[in-house]
């Protein structure tokens, strides 16, 4: 008989966002009339860039074309987007890497989910707490997370509380780690790592011979100078992490699905012998056998993100995101509450009032006020307490929620 992987049945129930989902949805049958505006999964509002829809529109009359059709690609990806990476993302930050290091995905939370197969299911692993659910679910899944304990914590998890104590900035673990996922700007506190501070994670990480896996979708909204986009602006950081982006909150793509990852030459992990191998083979082997490649059609749609009329408008649809994060940030502060993020990420972070519970209070907003957010302890336990609040709906509907919110807290 077909026996079945049991760590897939120490999952919860169902998804964070699917949770969310049936309990909206449920309010929507028992409340047909009241217009209910959501901001909790992190989906974007606004068109693809016109000079994306325009490259796509060329892409397929080349596909029409017996002359210019295209069929299977490189598994890695096409060289005229990853040289536009590399000239473009990279290059201006004083950052060097190889078109070999660069591997074009469906997403980051594909490659995110799937990066820990280059590894031993018993590495331990660290993660921040609260943190994007996928870094844990991928890990339970292949039994490195271990068991479930009493408190809502994984046996194999080192937990790294970001909280108000610390500004939710994680300290670094006095005890070594092997893998380690960091997120930054942060989903879903909205913090970010200044350059000192993210240079003391990448020396703990040389010091201990630990992966980083470091997510970085949300680069582009960084605003602040002292803020570095690249984990690779931190010297040393190719010899211990994979960063890991992507275009869906960047230029639109969430129903496009394009991104990339990183893994440069240098970065090595060993076998249980003590040899080293490196990664960056190890990833290309696992993709030529499991991945066919990102479209040539979204490629030449991502590719057009990097010409001056993409980046104009890709810098267009960022700043009114962010337009909207500081009306909900300052519209929620003005009523009283404590809220964080929302200057370098498109997430607000809010403390529920009156100690009142993450879901308690998602369920209040979504009954009292029709606004839908995502409740913080979904995220993690030190997320108890909280709710993320997204950016990405429209300015109208910004201006509408922070309204109702007040109404209601008044």
């Amino acid at each position: 008989m077909a026996l079945v992987n049991e760590h897939f049945l120490k999952l919860p129930g169902s998804y964070l966002f699917s949770d969310i989902a049936k309990k909206v949805n449920s309010f929507k049958v028992t409340h047909p009339k009241d217009d209910v505006i959501r901001l909790g999964i992190g989906d974007v509002t606004r068109p693809l860039p016109q000079a994306c829809i325009e490259a796509m529109h060329r892409a397929v009359q080349e596909m029409a074309d017996e002359a210019t059709f295209h069929g299977y690609g490189p598994e890695q990806g096409y060289d005229f987007l990853i040289d536009a990476i590399l000239k473009n993302d990279y290059e201006p930050r004083g950052v060097h890497l190889s078109r070999s290091e660069i591997f074009i995905s469906d997403g980051a939370k594909s490659d995110t989910g799937n990066i820990g197969e280059l590894l031993r299911w018993d590495n331990s692993m660290g993660i921040t707490d609260p943190v994007y659910p996928v870094y844990a679910d991928s890990n339970i899944m292949c039994g490195r997370a271990g068991v479930l304990e009493e408190n809502g914590r994984w046996s194999n998890i080192t937990y790294l509380p970001c909280n108000e104590q610390n500004g939710f900035i994680p300290s670094v673990p006095e005890s070594r780690i092997d893998l380690l996922y960091l997120c930054y700007p942060n989903n879903p506190t909205g913090v970010t790592l200044t350059h000192e501070q993210l240079k003391a994670w990448v020396d703990y990480a040389l010091d201990n011979d630990t992966l980083i896996v470091f997510d970085a979708a949300y680069e582009a909204f960084i605003t602040e100078e002292n803020v570095p986009h690249s984990i690779y602006e931190i010297k040393g950081a190719k010899k211990c992490a994979i960063e890991i982006r992507s275009y869906s909150k960047t230029a639109g793509f969430t129903g496009l699905r394009c991104g990339y990852t990183v893994v440069p030459k240098e970065l090595t992990a060993a076998t249980f012998s003590g040899d080293r191998v490196a990664l960056n083979k190890l990833w290309h082997r696992r993709q030529c056998t499991k991945f066919n490649g990102t479209s040539y059609i979204t490629q030449r749609a991502a590719e057009a993100i990097y010409t001056p009329e993409g980046k104009k408008q890709v810098r267009e649809n960022i700043d009114y995101y962010m337009r909207n994060a500081a009306l909900i940030r300052e519209g929620l502060q003005q009523a009283g509450l404590k809220v964080y993020g929302g200057v370098n990420a498109p997430y607000i972070w809010l403390k529920t009032p009156e100690g009142m519970g993450s879901w308690h209070f998602f369920e209040q907003m979504l009954y009292e006020a029709h606004v839908v957010g995502t409740p913080g302890v979904g995220f993690g336990p030190s997320g108890e307490g909280y709710m993320r609040l997204t950016a990405f709906g429209t300015y109208e509907d910004c201006v509408e929620a922070v309204a109702r919110i007040r109404k209601w807290l008044e």
